[in-house]
This record gives C-alpha cells, sequence and structure tokens, in this order.
C-alpha cells in the first residue's frame, strides 16, 4: 500500500493510502504545494470536481484547505473504496466518490463546479474529450488545474480556458486555467 500525505490545512501532515494501479501517479509534492500556493485564496467555500482522482489527493486536499464541497471521480473500484476510506477517517462529510470512468460520469453531473483537477492517466489521452465535458458545469471565473506529460498547448483545451499559471516539474507539466 503507498501512501501521500496532505500538504496545509485541516488535515495537513496526515496520510492517504491508495493502491499500486498501473497509471496512477499521485501529483509530486513540489507540483502540488505549487499548485496550492497558486490557489490560496481560491478554495475556501467552493465547489471542486476530481475527474481522476487517483490517489485522491488533490481533491481531499482542497477539503483540507476549506473547499465546500467534491466530488472525486475514479474507476478503479479498490481504490474508489481507499478514497471513501481516506474520508470516513478524517472524518469528511462534505465530498462523494463516484466510482465510474471519467467519460461515463461526467455526462450525468448538474453540479456546477469552480475548481477543476484535470490530470488523467497520460497514457490515455484524454485531455481534449474530458475538457469538453467539463467545460459545461463550469462556473464563470473557474479555475481548472491540468497536469500531463506534454506541452499543454498540444492538449487541445477548450479556447475559452485562459492560462494563468504553469509549471515544469521532470516530466509533468501542470497549468492553471481560468473561465
Amino acid at each position: 500500500m503507498n501512501q501521500v500525505r496532505i500538504i496545509g490545512g485541516l488535515w495537513k501532515r496526515r496520510l492517504i493510502a491508495f493502491q499500486s494501479i498501473n497509471g496512477l501517479r499521485p501529483t509530486p509534492d513540489r507540483v502540488r504545494e505549487t499548485l496550492f500556493n497558486w490557489l490560496m485564496w481560491d478554495i475556501s467555500g467552493k465547489n471542486v470536481l476530481d475527474v481522476c482522482a487517483g490517489s485522491g489527493a488533490l481533491g481531499i486536499e482542497a477539503l483540507s484547505r476549506g473547499a465546500a464541497h467534491c466530488i472525486l471521480i475514479e474507476a478503479d473500484r479498490k481504490q474508489a473504496e481507499h478514497i471513501k476510506s481516506s474520508l470516513t477517517q478524517l472524518q469528511c462529510t462534505t465530498a462523494a466518490v463516484i466510482c465510474a470512468k471519467a467519460e461515463q460520469a461526467l455526462p450525468q453531473l448538474t453540479n456546477k463546479f469552480d475548481l477543476v483537477f484535470l490530470d488523467p492517466p497520460y497514457s490515455l489521452n484524454l485531455w481534449a474529450s474530458l475538457s469538453e465535458e467539463i467545460d459545461y458545469l463550469l462556473n464563470e471565473g473557474a479555475k481548472i488545474y491540468v497536469e500531463a506529460d506534454q506541452p499543454l498547448p498540444q492538449l487541445k483545451l477548450p479556447a475559452r480556458w485562459k492560462l494563468i499559471k504553469e509549471t515544469r516539474a521532470g516530466q509533468v507539466y501542470a497549468g492553471l486555467f481560468e473561465v
């Protein structure tokens, strides 16, 4: 069993367990720290969507830092159960875990979101298709974090998503977009 540490907020230093699944790679600590520094004033009270939750670290970190609610979508049944277990251990009642492929779950959502984490398994190359589905679920001014293994302009994201911050750590390209 692998673990990732929450960096800040209510559950700072708490560990979340996750499965060893092919393609599951939690956002590196350095990148997560940069991301949440960017979002410092944009989390409290917000509705969050973690599209390909994986370990759940991004969604749970947002909740730890004051997000009002988070929906985490995870396709792997065992990993979805680990996320639910982590949320239970943290006594979090403001999150929901959907066990389904993101392509199936997104069209079913009716909520509008202020913050979205889009970090799909790199090998599936889902950025363009998932971003189209997500685009309809965004509130005006929403922020979208995108992580990829290729330069962000190559991902074919919606034109109305404006890149406001970006970083790179090794093979990880990360950017924060705003609607």
